[in-house]
């Protein structure tokens, strides 16, 4: 038997925070993503999904009809996770995303200015307030943006693509300072 042992590393571990004044970019922890799918005729799963999370100190996502992230700051112990499945059904399924997907933070009044560079989805305030998701490309690569606060942005994206990403957004801010 092999004493191999694979080594988790953070994909964006080695990766300083790049901040001015206008505009800050920095990773997040990686602690807990989970997929969420409504059941087909489930109704109002996304009231009862920001009940659940809030128990757990856990913040939801919308993606898509049926479909939410749940995210949270920790990682969360194996008997927590059944139990926020276990909460789940029936109305809803939940898989485990936290070592497939990495978040990033943009912040600053010219966050939107930057993500703008590379999406086409209309980030301006009236359009995209605090709350909005949206699922997009920036640039080639997929990924799921939410206006956490009045400009403040989490992008989740997936692991093999985060320090792509991660360098395209340092470059797309260059401008800014």
């Amino acid at each position: 038997m092999s004493d191999f042992r694979p080594t988790l590393r953070p994909a964006l571990g080695a990766k300083p925070v790049i901040s001015s004044t206008a505009v800050s970019l920095s990773p997040l922890a990686e602690g807990v993503i989970i997929h969420v799918l409504a059941q087909p005729g489930e109704r109002d799963v996304a009231s009862f999904l920001d009940g659940l999370a809030k128990r757990a100190a856990l913040a939801v996502r919308s993606v898509s009809p049926g479909q939410w992230f749940i995210v949270g700051e920790e990682p969360m112990a194996y008997q927590d996770m059944k139990d926020l499945f276990d909460g789940l059904e029936p109305r809803a399924t939940g898989v485990d995303q936290s070592h497939g997907r990495v978040r990033i933070r943009i912040s600053g009044k010219l966050a939107r200015r930057v993500l703008s560079k590379g999406t086409a989805v209309d980030l301006a305030p009236a359009t995209f307030p605090v709350g909005q998701s949206a699922t997009t490309f920036i640039g080639h690569i997929a990924a799921h943006i939410t206006c956490v606060d009045a400009d403040t942005f989490e992008i989740i994206v997936l692991r093999g693509f985060a320090e792509s990403l991660w360098d395209d957004l340092a470059r797309m801010r260059a401008e800014f300072g």
